[in-house]
């Protein structure tokens, strides 16, 4: 952090921060929109022609997509195999994309992507209404229901 202004080191260390103190829906949209930035911005490089930039910003969409996979606990849900299928197919096009230059290519990865981000932000928004509900119900004084099976 030694080459880094005073203003670029606080904004590390909010982000840092803020990623050490998100719940793990938050985090799972602010991967899907770090993600998102990356195959706009790849895309856009390799339009430009700009390959080192290209390369940077698809090698890190990659990583979001393989962390993404490695943790997917894809026996949770049924629709976790065919998550699990997507986010391997993903890896292949973005390296495919990277090696080609192929800025369609990208965009079709981003196309795919797009859709899954929405999702996972209705869902996230729909757990904090949830939890702010409870906690509302709590402090009011009234049962709140630990899950579906309606105990707790």
């Amino acid at each position: 952090m030694s080459n880094m202004t005073s203003s670029e080191a606080q904004r590390a260390r909010f982000l840092n921060d803020t990623v050490l103190s998100a719940s793990p829906a938050r985090l799972l949209t602010m991967l899907y929109d770090r993600l998102v930035l990356d195959l706009d911005r790849g895309a856009k490089a390799q339009t430009a022609g700009d390959i080192q930039e290209a390369n940077r910003q698809l090698t890190h969409a990659q990583d979001i997509v393989a962390e993404l996979l490695v943790t997917l606990d894809a026996d949770a849900w049924p629709g976790g195999a065919g998550l699990k299928a997507l986010y391997s197919h993903l890896i292949s096009e973005l390296v495919q994309a990277n090696v080609t230059h192929d800025a369609a290519r990208t965009q079709r990865c981003r196309e795919v992507v797009e859709p899954l981000r929405n999702a996972w932000h209705e869902a996230a928004a729909e757990l904090g209404g949830a939890s702010s509900a409870r906690a509302e119900l709590a402090t009011a004084g009234a049962p709140v229901s630990g899950g579906v099976l309606g105990v707790g």
